[in-house]
């Protein structure tokens, strides 16, 4: 197909007519189809696809003003672009064209030079304007790209202020609840796996845990190595926080037992909660990462690395949440490193 060659719609009632025009446009180096009514010009419109139409005004059952007002109010048709031609030369039935849409306007007996220059223009404009639209959905699809890939970085809200400008987000919470995940004895399992083995396999655990977090509507703030981190009750505060954590402890717990028997490979989970104040915010130009600070945080790392193998170990103030839900043992005192003495409780199910 030549650069400038384009599929042309004819429609007129008029037969010789009809192939008059066809003959002349072919003539031109296009590819013509033919209607003998307005009906059977939409039918055809909707069925395949056309560069431009040339539309007759005075048809029977349906007139040519009729087909360009239906044409025009179609939102997968509209954009054809249509030149009008018609025996009525008036100034009354230009303007009724132009403003319900048409490109152009021409009379019969028509000029077969103005014919083809009109043509010519005509599929020239839709062929940039089609050449803007790929160029605009090209455009759309990796705005949505990159929107995808930030949501996979940043919590949505805290996306969406950044688009919005903001430079420097920070901000305090004075009660969120913190769980630390570690896979105990994983370096010593890793060293019997290859590289894709040992990515494999941590990829299968953490994806099961985002999983869970997206269940809950938690936020995952961050993986480190075999460890795991996430939030509940930012950067949406909710009042139920701690409530969801512990739903989700327990289920990781169920989820690493599952894994265990599945591969065949002994593993185990050791989980610390905390709750409390956090501050929380983005940093980074280039990568950005949304983090935590605060001793709540520290605290609830310290719940994890002083916990148990397949136990699930919280803060006083965490049980204080949880207590008239969940089922608890009190661990008792235990010499947590840079906080000296504290009372710690294990986390057992929901209360029957």
């Amino acid at each position: 197909m030549k650069h400038d060659q384009g599929n042309v719609l004819v429609v007129d009632d008029n037969q010789v007519n009809r192939d008059l025009l066809a003959r002349r446009v072919t003539r031109h180096g296009h590819v013509v189809s033919s209607a003998n009514n307005g009906f059977q010009a939409l039918e055809m419109m909707r069925s395949q696809a056309f560069d431009l139409v040339l539309l007759d005004i005075m048809m029977p059952e349906m007139n040519g003003y009729q087909v360009l007002e239906t044409l025009k109010a179609d939102p997968t048709l509209r954009y054809i672009p249509v030149i009008m031609i018609s025996a009525v030369d008036d100034i009354d039935s230009i303007v009724r064209c132009i403003e319900l849409g048409a490109e152009d306007y021409l009379s019969k007996p028509f000029n077969p030079v103005l014919l083809k220059a009109r043509i010519n223009a005509c599929l020239e404009k839709k062929r940039l304007r089609d050449q803007e639209q790929a160029y605009l959905k090209r455009l759309a699809e990796e705005q949505e790209k990159s929107e995808r890939l930030l949501l996979n970085i940043l919590p949505a809200p805290i996306a969406q202020r950044l688009k919005q400008g903001e430079k420097t987000i920070a901000d305090s919470f004075s009660e969120v609840t913190v769980l630390f995940a570690d896979l105990v004895g994983f370096t010593k399992l890793s060293a019997n796996l290859s590289p894709a083995e040992l990515v494999e396999l941590l990829n299968m655990i953490f994806s099961r845990f985002d999983e869970l977090a997206e269940k809950y509507g938690l936020e995952k703030i961050k993986t480190i190595g075999d460890a795991y981190m996430i939030v509940g009750g930012l950067p949406t505060p909710r009042e139920d926080h701690a409530e969801a954590i512990a739903e989700m402890a327990l289920d990781m717990l169920h989820q690493i037992k599952e894994i265990s028997e599945k591969q065949g490979k002994p593993l185990q989970i050791r989980i610390g909660i905390n709750t409390g104040a956090v501050e929380a915010g983005v940093i980074g130009t280039k990568k950005f990462a949304y983090d935590l600070w605060g001793d709540t945080v520290n605290t609830a790392h310290r719940m994890e690395s002083h916990g148990i193998p397949g136990v699930i170990q919280v803060t006083e103030d965490t049980y204080n949440c949880l207590a008239n839900k969940y089922a608890f043992q009190e661990r008792g005192m235990i010499e947590i490193k840079g906080k000296g003495m504290m009372r710690t409780y294990l986390l057992v199910g929901r209360k029957e």
